[in-house]
């Protein structure tokens, strides 16, 4: 006589599969740990530890133990023998100058592979230096009436300038340079907490965006060459200046 089939426990019949299961845990418990590194949950030099962060999130420590392996890759967390993590110090004046070196490598190398840009592109290229602009408007919004910006502002402002340069390096035709510049965008972020955040330089980045936009339009590639390097020194200068000589003895 066949047998009717037996009806899964109600929790089983929720699972996904076991491996996608860990990979999506994974990934979301590091996104999580990566959005207290950024939003100043946890400040520069805080122990971060796999124990209680794993209680905060409701989750085992394994998954936490993972992200942190990831996130030491990217310099956002230190790991010292027998004490553990802790959240990388912020970021030497020497460290930015180098930081901000090796993005002209790989984003001077982009604007040249990518410029003339095919009109596609260079819509796209649009959409994202209009985002730019209305998060930098956004930022200044809340910042001119007196309030300071959440972390959500900041996000979005962040999250949009950075696309802008990724249109570029996407569209250049050499997908490791996108690699690279993406293994370097967590230094970024750094980079912006040890100065503060970088509020001091939303309106010239934003213009700065716009001489390179107009450049790329054009299918000028040495004017968008000279106006991608006079950005990322700008970046570099102001982030420089903003740095308490104190911080960096």
């Amino acid at each position: 006589m066949k047998k009717s089939p037996v009806a899964a426990p109600v929790e089983a019949s929720k699972r996904t599969p076991p491996r996608v299961t860990r990979r999506v845990l994974r990934d979301d418990v590091h996104d999580a740990i990566l959005e207290l590194l950024l939003d100043g949950s946890v400040a520069p030099g805080d122990a971060v530890g796999i124990d209680s962060l794993a209680r905060q999130l409701g989750v085992s420590p394994t998954p936490v133990r993972e992200a942190m392996v990831q996130l030491e890759h990217t310099g956002l967390v230190t790991r010292t023998a027998l004490k553990g993590y802790r959240a990388a110090a912020p970021l030497s004046a020497d460290r930015m100058a180098e930081l901000v070196d090796a993005r002209l490598v790989i984003e001077l190398a982009a604007v040249e592979g990518a410029v003339p840009m095919a009109p596609a592109a260079v819509t796209e290229l649009k959409a994202a230096h209009t985002d730019h602009v209305l998060a930098a408007d956004g930022v200044k919004g809340v910042t001119d009436r007196g309030d300071g910006p959440t972390w959500s502002d900041l996000r979005r402002y962040y999250a949009a300038d950075w696309a802008f340069h990724r249109v570029i390096l996407s569209n250049c035709g050499n997908h490791y340079l996108l690699q690279l510049a993406d293994s370097l965008s967590p230094q970024v972020h750094r980079l912006r907490q040890s100065v503060g955040h970088g509020l001091t330089d939303v309106d010239q980045a934003v213009a700065e965006h716009a001489v390179i936009l107009q450049a790329i339009d054009s299918g000028d590639r040495t004017a968008a060459e000279k106006a991608m390097r006079d950005h990322l020194l700008g970046v570099r200068r102001r982030s420089l200046a903003d740095v308490d000589p104190a911080d960096d003895a």
